[in-house]
């Protein structure tokens, strides 16, 4: 087990908790519906990518893990501060992460696959 990604994985996923809140609450009478979407859009595979971490720590997946986490700074970030601003050209970061999330997935099947790193 890697207990620092494990670690992180629980941090990310309190985050991702956070942001939703904060969507649902602090900010659904502040943005248009397209907006708020985009914001839940990056809370839920900001959720989903910090359980992916916290499963690539169990299994001793070291570098997936962290490829988890720069899709989550480049895909989760990007939507969140599209939805905040309406800076289109932060749209051209989402598939980096998206794309990240990818090879996050990949790398892991094949990591416990092997049996390890």
């Amino acid at each position: 087990m890697n207990r620092v990604l494990v670690g992180a994985g629980a941090i990310n996923a309190a985050l991702a908790v956070a942001c939703g809140a904060f969507a649902a609450h602090g900010l659904k009478a502040k943005l248009d519906a397209h907006a708020l979407e985009v914001f839940e859009t990056g809370a839920r595979y900001h959720m989903y990518h910090a359980l992916a971490m916290i499963a690539a720590g169990l299994c001793a997946a070291r570098a997936p893990g962290w490829v988890f986490q720069a899709g989550i700074v480049l895909f989760c970030g990007s939507l969140y501060a599209l939805a905040l601003s309406d800076v289109k050209a932060l749209g051209a970061i989402t598939p980096v992460g998206g794309a990240a999330f990818l090879v996050g997935w990949i790398w892991l099947a094949i990591a416990v696959l092997r049996g390890g790193e």
